[in-house]
């Protein structure tokens, strides 16, 4: 990576910022959308979120844990009686899951998220299978085109930056069909302008792909 992209990739330590208005929707989403958003009418109190890494499931459910007052399971005990947020369900272990699972509808809700269907998450405990079997699925497909011209829209849109028409599907050819990678790369073509004084349009935005190339690679 050149001194300069390691620059940019330096400037990105601040987290961003997950917010209702930022969150776009398309065909592979809005069923998941729907069903988060249902809370807190989910069957037995539980939601399983789903769906391959970077397609939005942290925004989503950092959304709803807002809406919420969920508190995030990191492990150890939580205090009863609010609602709980577990991102890498099928991590946990079996018996965390499975207390966590039993309260949920007394807790006011439990989202659970994780790549696959909790059908397929390992489970020794016969109980714990039951459970995850019967929990109510919201899933996130990879992100379509729609999606992801959404995502760079409203990213656009939060930096304030006028993009031309042509540059989206520019970037849609190139980049990491991720909604993770769109956030990052309109941070670099923030970074970028700002730094050089130039529009955000293809020029710009080739020079960024071809210095970030090890982390935009698709």
């Amino acid at each position: 990576m050149s001194a300069r992209a390691k620059q940019l990739s330096l400037r990105l330590a601040s987290p961003p910022v997950f917010t209702r208005a930022a969150f776009a929707t398309s065909a592979a989403n809005e069923r998941a959308v729907t069903l988060v958003e249902a809370w807190p009418r989910w069957p037995g109190g539980a939601l399983a979120l789903v769906g391959p890494e970077g397609a939005g499931k942290t925004h989503l459910a950092t959304i709803w844990a807002e809406r919420a007052g969920a508190v995030r399971y990191a492990g150890g005990a939580l205090a009863e009686g609010a609602p709980v947020l577990v991102e890498d369900a099928d991590t946990i272990g079996d018996e965390a899951l499975f207390h966590l699972i039993n309260r949920a509808a007394s807790d006011g809700g439990l989202l659970l998220t994780a790549r696959s269907r909790p059908t397929a998450w390992a489970a020794a405990l016969p109980d714990l299978r039951s459970r995850l079997n019967a929990l109510t699925v919201a899933e996130i497909d990879a992100p379509d085109d729609a999606l992801l011209i959404a995502v760079l829209e409203a990213l656009f849109r939060e930096k304030h930056i006028r993009a031309a028409p042509d540059l989206y599907e520019f970037l849609l050819r190139r980049m990491e069909r991720s909604v993770t990678a769109a956030r990052a790369l309109v941070a670099r073509l923030d970074e970028a302008a700002a730094e050089q004084g130039r529009a955000v349009n293809r020029a710009l935005a080739r020079e960024v792909l071809e210095e970030t190339a090890d982390l935009f690679e698709g």
